[in-house]
């Protein structure tokens, strides 16, 4: 393979791997910005019935955080 070849290749690689990262993000980003509407409302049965047992204490801790997270993972879904 003449070394011009070579570059071609590795040119096409350089050009396909943006363009797949921009595949991938984009649906996370996606999922992420939908979870991130989604989880407030499973904070109300839990404020419903009281943050009185640790699991319950642990569980609203827990979709907190996930909620923390998938907005910043979220936050620049379908921006133009």
């Amino acid at each position: 393979m003449p070394s011009s070849s070579v570059n071609e290749l590795f040119a096409t690689v350089d050009d396909a791997v943006p363009s797949v990262g921009r595949s991938l993000v984009t649906p996370i980003r996606g999922v992420a910005f939908w979870t991130a509407v989604a989880l407030p409302f499973l904070y109300l049965p839990l404020l419903a019935t009281g943050l009185q047992s640790s699991a319950v204490r642990t569980a609203f801790g827990a979709l907190l955080l996930a909620n923390a997270v998938s907005l910043l993972v979220g936050h620049s879904y379908a921006r133009d």
